[in-house]
């Protein structure tokens, strides 16, 4: 029954959320929502959100320590991939705010008593799986390029990157599949948790409604993507501590565009 309900839902039917169409100025405007969300009390989230640079910080002194050196950027750019996954605590903040709830940082912890939760492990998982795919394809494609063997410092690593032909090679291909995973999880997961959060349809029925959205919206959810992408590439820049204030933002920002791309809960599909 376990697995019957993250395919279905607790209404034991496929759900079909109603997808509505969107313009730029929707993005936008859903990303000055998740500020004013952030700016209700500001340091509560920051406080919250600490783990994502100390996380960064910590898996590159590893990679560093580790001669993992090509993996930094990998890791880094992986985390667009389970970006989704970090700020589910935040979506349920701005749930409760919109419903007049209490909505204080110990909420964010309220998600495990979400009658969804095994579609969110679920999701969760395939991103989580999503994200090894990536690394792996991430260290072969070097391997591949330049060889087995790691540079063990950091002038060694830029030589080769940019120094080589090679290096070149591995610039350009590991941005362009790099830019198809992240646009695979894009279209898969924009709004799949905010709707879990809101509505337990299931799993599969959140990533189709999620997907639907995308090709309904290619330009708005495309922008969507872009502005998470550079929010996140500026959070990591001063040690990663921006981490802290864009997570919260784009958390609350995307609750608003779910809210933009589907309709309320009771409307029917034409």
């Amino acid at each position: 029954m376990a697995t019957f309900h993250v395919m279905t839902g607790a209404g034991e039917s496929f759900a079909r959320p109603v997808v509505n169409r969107i313009g730029i100025a929707d993005v936008f405007d859903a990303l000055k929502r998740g500020y004013d969300d952030f700016m209700e009390k500001p340091s509560h989230y920051v406080f919250l959100c600490l783990m994502y640079p100390i996380a960064g910080v910590f898996l590159t002194l590893w990679t560093s320590g580790a001669n993992l050196l090509p993996m930094v950027f990998p890791l880094m750019a992986g985390f667009v991939l389970i970006g989704p996954i970090a700020a589910i605590g935040l979506y349920e903040i701005s749930r409760r705010r919109e419903a007049g709830l209490d909505a204080s940082w110990t909420h964010a912890l309220d998600v495990r008593h979400s009658p969804a939760l095994p579609s969110i492990v679920a999701v969760g998982l395939m991103l989580c799986g999503l994200f090894v795919v990536w690394l792996v394809t991430a260290q072969t494609l070097y391997s591949n390029l330049l060889g087995e063997v790691f540079p063990r410092s950091m002038a060694d690593f830029f030589r080769q990157v940019f120094g080589t032909s090679e290096g070149m090679q591995l610039i350009i291909w590991g941005n362009l599949i790099g830019f198809v995973f992240a646009l695979v999880v894009l279209a898969m997961t924009v709004i799949t948790f905010p709707l879990l959060l809101d509505r337990d349809v299931g799993a599969v029925a959140a990533v189709t409604a999620s997907i639907r959205a995308t090709v309904l919206n290619p330009v708005p959810v495309l922008l969507w993507g872009l502005i998470v992408a550079a929010l996140l590439v500026i959070g990591t820049i001063p040690v990663f501590a921006g981490l802290a204030l864009v997570i919260p933002i784009l958390g609350h920002a995307t609750w608003h565009l779910y809210r933009k791309l589907i309709g309320r809960e009771g409307e029917v599909t034409a």
